[in-house]
């Protein structure tokens, strides 16, 4: 796994030994940051963060990060990429719904990737909607195994495929 673009390209951050975590591919990042476009002093919340994979790609790309992640062994390797890269950021061991719920600041960007085959992602696009954390043009995107289905208070806007990665992009209705 390595940072795609920005002033850390090519850079490989550490990740965990076999398949219990599934990164973002390089291919479906990618993607996601050309759509997305200029992030240069962008909020970005990366909620169930793993590796801190999309997070620390937009940092590498001039914006500004938060990560969640409720595995502490995952909120220890994201402090050793940001620390290999000479970054700070925000990072909180902590359940994402939970977050979402008492967090105050709000995002241009949520990336939600929760473990494929649970409902966290929805719970947390339930949550976004209800609590207001995207600023008011901001954007949720929401990576599953399948097509992103409407939540009510937010309107699907795009969808992609990548592979196995479905990427679906919510905002305010």
């Amino acid at each position: 796994m390595r940072v795609v673009s920005g002033k850390y390209r090519s850079r490989v951050l550490q990740s965990f030994k076999g398949q219990d975590i599934r990164p973002t591919s390089d291919m479906t990042k990618e993607s996601l940051f050309n759509i997305l476009g200029n992030v240069s002093g962008i909020s970005f919340l990366d909620l169930f963060a793993g590796t801190g994979n999309m997070g620390i790609e937009c940092i590498s790309r001039g914006g500004h990060s938060t990560f969640t992640d409720i595995s502490k062994d995952s909120v220890r390797i994201i402090k050793k990429n940001l620390e290999m890269l000479n970054e700070s950021a925000e990072v909180y061991t902590v359940n994402a719904i939970y977050f979402l719920a008492t967090d105050t600041k709000k995002y241009d960007v949520i990336f939600i990737d929760p473990p494929y085959n649970s409902d966290l992602g929805y719970q947390a696009l339930k949550e976004i909607a209800k609590n207001k954390n995207l600023k008011e043009n901001g954007v949720a995107v929401f990576e599953s195994d399948k097509q992103g289905e409407n939540v009510e208070g937010l309107t699907v806007t795009d969808r992609r495929r990548y592979g196995k990665a479905h990427l679906t992009f919510y905002r305010y209705e």
